[in-house]
């Protein structure tokens, strides 16, 4: 077995909990996001929360979507979570093209984070504010175009709310950047979608990132559409995001080899062959499929714990 998953393994068959730790590691978990392709890391966290996991980490990274899953991961309702991938009347109202015609952004953060998580399917805010697993939702800065963890700026359940809408304001389709600390943001994924770099700064001696992309998918650079319209928004809105944006396949593709040579990362993927799931697909036979589909990878990448629970 991958040391990584060893290490989760041995933690989760020792009951071990944060700050009673004698490994002398440090293993974060670190979810991918993808806007709709998030529903694969959704039934990823589905997984590790069944299999008794999150305790075993010491701390949880999240890019865009994948900010919202390591949320639903840590307040212990991750169940409750993937329900809303599927859920056909959430999902028209979170993402619909339509709203451009009432001069609205194509994705209605507004709406996700106060309604469908506090009232429709409330997130338990307080428990992820007491978690002893570190919380840390990544943001691109609009002026710097730097990778920033926004878990300084979190103090109470309005900083997390703020931080999940600012960790997926996509550019177009959600909006302007996002204001927190005195700062404006945009989604993670332009700087850092993959939030393994941050981990490992910050200390991190070992990372399981939870993929969302599957194993037979290589980065190709952006459709030439996305080339022409979204730096045009960035220009207006967050010029210091540019570079950021230009050099995101060059990344992605050092970010592949990384994973594949680094000993500190190990990944868990959707199969080969598993449905593409674009970024605004709102078919819930779709989405239900991908949540299923990133559980049961989860459960392969930990057969020998599958076995014994």
């Amino acid at each position: 077995m991958d040391p990584v998953l060893e290490l989760l393994a041995a933690r989760i068959a020792e009951g071990s909990v944060p700050g009673e730790r004698t490994d002398g590691r440090r293993l974060a978990l670190a979810v991918e996001g993808g806007s709709s392709r998030g529903t694969y890391s959704s039934g990823m966290v589905l997984a590790l929360e069944e299999l008794g996991a999150p305790s075993a980490f010491d701390d949880v990274y999240g890019a865009s979507a994948g900010a919202l899953n390591a949320a639903w991961l840590l307040c212990g309702r991750s169940r409750t979570g993937v329900r809303t991938w599927w859920n056909p009347a959430v999902m028209r109202r979170i993402i619909n093209p339509l709203h451009t015609l009432r001069g609205r952004a194509v994705i209605d953060l507004e709406y996700l984070v106060h309604q469908v998580y506090s009232v429709l399917e409330p997130m338990d805010f307080p428990a992820i504010l007491a978690n002893p697993v570190g919380f840390h939702p990544l943001a691109t800065d609009a002026d710097t175009g730097e990778s920033t963890d926004l878990h300084p700026f979190i103090e109470d359940v309005d900083g997390i709310k703020t931080a999940l809408a600012a960790s997926s304001c996509m550019p177009v389709l959600a909006g302007p950047p996002i204001a927190m600390g005195g700062r404006r943001f945009v989604d993670a994924g332009i700087a850092e979608p993959l939030p393994f770099r941050t981990a490992l700064k910050q200390g991190a001696t070992d990372v399981l990132v939870l993929r969302t992309r599957r194993e037979d998918e290589h980065p190709v650079p952006p459709p030439r559409v996305q080339d022409v319209v979204v730096p045009r928004f960035l220009r207006r809105h967050a010029p210091g995001t540019i570079d950021a944006w230009r050099t995101q396949y060059h990344r992605d593709l050092e970010d592949e080899r990384q994973l594949r040579e680094d000993p500190r990362l190990a990944s868990v993927r959707p199969p080969a062959g598993a449905p593409d799931v674009v970024a605004l697909e709102r078919d819930p036979a779709v989405l239900r499929r991908a949540v299923e589909l990133g559980r049961g990878a989860v459960y392969a990448a930990l057969e020998g714990l599958r076995r014994a629970s």
